[in-house]
């Protein structure tokens, strides 16, 4: 590409945010350059056929449920589905796997409860539970719906593996994700619709970026194609704080080390993840892509995953000072012209991949509404 070269956007990280911004603006004649440091296309959802000829996610499991009847039209697209409901195990006390979120049979597992009915259930956990005078933490979370032991045995563990920091120090939006039940329901989500692209994940961004107004590059850093190319509007989906040189320090972010392997056997567990909160286990959790995918090989393909302090930015750091560092770049974003942050690093929020489907056609609107 030459000096010469002029786009009506550059869009930086080829992600789901960026993606769908790229195939909005060139269906209506905008001429785009696409860019992403890493050598392919679909962020941290990317896909690949491994050595044993097993698709798996290269940056850990990525499940699609949405309850947004716009983004599965949108994604429809590119894409036909496999229907697929995730259910996670957790391996406690000893190898026990029981359903996570906790559920009846969970409780039962574990105390040899015999709970027939929600009320029971719910009876049962109100036992355990403790009186918490203000929630303000992820362990006040737990505790005060499902007690210590409980909160001992299924998070404590993990979620200190997982952040470095353990659930007292943490904001209590870390765990008021994670439903508790009492009815027999072990699906992991709720959503209305769950399902796995059939194809998987890139060839569905493959699909989404092939249009003549698309120029996409690979393996590039934004510094250097600034240099070479005009551009009208830039769209940024990276990392905020390092779109301005980390002018007030970096904002934290827990990353992970992912052990992929491949196992001479047909099948390793009885679910796509089982997690492991047993901090005596240096990982959080292991997948197995067959589960996700429907394949069948006669070995099998699986995940362990490491969290650490350093690598690429996977979950923002939820704490009060953190967000407040946040603030004073989005109020440098919002000062600074022809630029927009968009997705999961340029708003330093974690967000399902639906969530950033969505917020991503919603720019679109507004930026569309300001052309007319």
């Amino acid at each position: 590409m030459t000096g010469q070269s002029s786009f009506d956007y550059l869009i930086v990280g080829a992600g789901f945010a960026g993606s769908v911004l790229a195939e909005r603006l060139a269906k209506v004649g905008k001429r785009v350059l696409l860019i992403d440091r890493r050598p392919h296309v679909g962020g941290n959802a990317y896909d690949e056929i491994d050595a044993a000829g097993v698709l798996i996610h290269r940056y850990g499991p990525h499940i699609f449920h949405t309850n947004s009847d716009e983004v599965v039209a949108y994604l429809s697209q590119f894409t036909s589905w496999r229907p697929y409901e995730h259910r996670v195990l957790a391996s406690v006390k000893g190898g026990l796997l029981a359903p996570i979120p906790i559920n009846r049979t969970t409780l039962n597992l574990l105390y040899g409860a015999n709970l027939e009915t929600d009320e029971e259930a719910e009876a049962f956990l109100k036992r355990r539970a403790e009186p918490v005078a203000r929630i303000e933490t992820s362990e006040d979370v737990v505790v005060s719906a499902v007690g210590r032991e409980l909160y001992e045995t299924f998070f404590r563990g993990y979620t200190r593996k997982q952040w470095g920091i353990d659930p007292s120090q943490l904001d209590k939006s870390v765990t008021a994700r994670v439903p508790t039940r009492t009815n027999l329901d072990d699906r992991y989500f709720t959503d209305k619709f769950q399902a796995m692209p059939a194809a998987g994940y890139t060839r569905m961004f493959e699909r989404m970026l092939d249009h003549p107004g698309i120029t996409v590059e690979l393996g590039v850093d934004f510094a250097e194609v600034c240099d070479r190319v005009r551009f009208d509007e830039l769209i940024f989906t990276g990392p905020i704080d390092e779109y301005f040189d980390h002018r007030f320090g970096r904002l934290p972010y827990r990353s992970l080390r992912f052990e992929h392997a491949t196992l001479d056997q047909a099948w390793l567990q009885p679910v796509a993840v089982i997690n492991h909160p047993d901090e005596a286990v240096s990982y959080t959790r292991v997948t197995e892509y067959k589960h996700l995918t429907g394949q069948s090989a006669p070995k099998t393909s699986v995940t362990y995953e490491h969290p650490c302090d350093e690598g690429d930015p996977y979950y923002p750091i939820p704490r009060p000072e953190n967000q407040a560092l946040f603030k004073r770049y989005e109020a440098l974003a919002l000062a600074t012209p022809g630029v927009r942050f968009v997705g999961r690093l340029a708003t330093y929020r974690y967000y399902n991949m639906d969530q950033v489907v969505g917020q991503a056609l919603a720019t679109f609107r507004r930026m569309q509404r300001l052309e007319t």
